[in-house]
């Protein structure tokens, strides 16, 4: 059993920063991709960014330059740094853990940046 645990969200202006974390918990295998994904309301979900566990990342266009993704596999927690946020950044954001044996899902943390 694979649990992982989103943290870092919160209500920041245009222009600021945050950090998201996500942990993961249990059974994990060692080869392994994670990805932070993010829901804006009525609208789908999309890919924000991902990183294998040798450290290989993808970042969607839309945020590149502003966002950065790293891992520390030490604590099994990967981080989504955020900078320059946008109102059009603001989504649930969540983090899923991709492996041989499946995928897992974290809640998701809020993210809402005020103009």
């Amino acid at each position: 059993q694979v649990q992982l645990v989103e943290s870092g969200g919160g209500l920041v202006q245009a222009g600021g920063s945050l950090r998201l974390s996500c942990a993961a918990s249990g059974n994990i295998p060692s080869i392994n991709t994670v990805r932070w994904l993010r829901q804006a309301p009525g609208q789908q979900r999309e890919f924000v960014a991902g990183i294998s566990n040798d450290g290989i990342t993808n970042i969607v266009d839309s945020v590149k330059g502003r966002f950065t993704i790293s891992r520390n596999n030490a604590e099994n927690t990967v981080y989504l740094q955020m900078n320059s946020l946008k109102p059009e950044d603001t989504a649930v954001y969540y983090c899923t853990l991709i492996t041989g044996r499946g995928s897992y899902w974290g809640q998701g943390t809020q993210v809402t940046v005020s103009s």
